[in-house]
């Protein structure tokens, strides 16, 4: 083996394995092939799905608290602390995969327990806050969120409203007086793989809510409250509720971008972007040899600035090169070079009956890593 270690920064396999088990699985194959491979393995994620097991695999502490969930029961939501500053996943409160097998209320559901995750996350020091979006069961432009920090949202006659789509028609007036003061003195920082707007045809309910089971009547009324929203934040807070809502990434999770946004003073950045600073992959890609990257699916998604995109683009920084490892491939070649990937190798092309190559994923993984360096002569 030529000198260098090798980088081993997959995200998830979703539905099949996390992405520290596939950093593991390939780990173990190269060990298998040759085990003077010196390996350097950073488990990813882009602001979605495993972005809180992502910080605790680069050192943060996991905390878990009992919030709501989507529908109102009670779930078990784990975050990251490190010092001052705190991971939060909207997806471990308030995710579609919090909700009941089969079972889809896009008109109800709610991001209540993203907030009170976000007040443990306070209360456990956190000072900067970083909210990664993805995955969400509710399209309720936050107002779940903010309610569950001190934000009260009511109707013409003063009641207080839920904090879901549904409810967000009714809306009247909106009291942000009662928010959490620790957020005035928080850095709170959106990370999402998404650039749509809050409102219109590629805004968070024409484009999310039927991902979320809505039907086109449902889509019309999230559309409306949201819009609702907007109409009663300007009134009281200015143009920037209108800014706000045009603003990329405000139709992140069902709108709770604009709530971070308008609520929370949030700042928007690349999911992938933040998380390779948080999780310092620069630091271990500076000086390796070869980045092994991957995810479940390389496809036309992975292009719009998906985990192993942004590591193929950092690593490109250090003339390091990189390949992929996936479940499924659906990039051609070109298409893989111009994103900085070298080679891609698909899980598929080793089992090809889907249930099965997912469920033996680990295996396969561990049975084509050697040829994740072979491929570039690097063996």
């Amino acid at each position: 083996m030529t000198e260098g270690w090798i980088v081993i920064a997959p995200d998830k396999f979703k539905g099949s394995l996390s992405a520290a088990e596939v950093a593991d699985a390939v780990a173990e194959g190269l060990a298998r092939a040759d085990a003077s491979v010196e390996v350097r393995t950073i488990p990813i994620a882009d602001g979605g799905d495993g972005t809180v097991d992502a910080a605790v695999s680069a050192g943060f502490e996991r905390r878990t608290v009992t919030v709501r969930g989507p529908l109102g029961a009670p779930v078990e939501a784990a975050f990251g602390v490190s010092n001052h500053t705190a991971v939060v996943e909207l997806s471990e409160a308030s995710g579609l995969r919090r909700l009941p097998p089969g079972v889809f209320d896009s008109l109800h559901s709610s991001t209540y327990g993203t907030g009170e995750v976000v007040r443990a996350a306070l209360d456990a020091g956190a000072r900067t806050l970083v909210l990664g979006v993805g995955g969400s069961a509710s399209t309720d432009g936050g107002a779940g969120m903010l309610a569950a920090l001190g934000a009260r949202f009511l109707d013409a006659a003063g009641h207080e409203l839920e904090g879901c789509g549904a409810a967000l028609t009714e809306l009247a007036s909106v009291d942000l007086s009662g928010l959490d003061e620790r957020i005035a003195q928080t850095e709170v920082i959106l990370a999402t793989d998404v650039d749509n707007p809050l409102l219109g045809t590629f805004g968070a309910a024409a484009v999310y809510g039927p991902q979320k089971g809505a039907a086109p009547d449902d889509v019309l009324a999230l559309e409306t409250g949201l819009g609702r929203l907007v109409d009663v934040l300007t009134k009281q807070l200015g143009e920037h509720a209108v800014a706000a809502a045009a603003q990329p990434g405000a139709g992140a999770a069902g709108g709770v971008g604009y709530g971070a946004i308008v609520g929370l003073g949030a700042t928007v950045r690349p999911g992938i972007e933040l998380m390779l600073e948080l999780l310092g992959v620069e630091q271990a890609v500076r000086g390796a040899r070869l980045v092994i990257t991957g995810e479940g699916s390389l496809d036309e998604q992975s292009l719009r600035g998906k985990a192993p995109v942004g590591i193929a683009r950092l690593a490109a920084l250090h003339g390091v090169p990189v390949v992929a490892v996936c479940g499924q491939l659906r990039l051609t070649e070109d298409q893989l070079h111009q994103a900085g990937i070298q080679q891609a190798f698909a899980l598929a092309d080793l089992e090809p009956d889907p249930a099965r190559c997912m469920a033996e994923a680990g295996r396969l993984l561990r049975e084509i890593a050697p040829r994740l360096i072979g491929a570039l002569g690097l063996s």
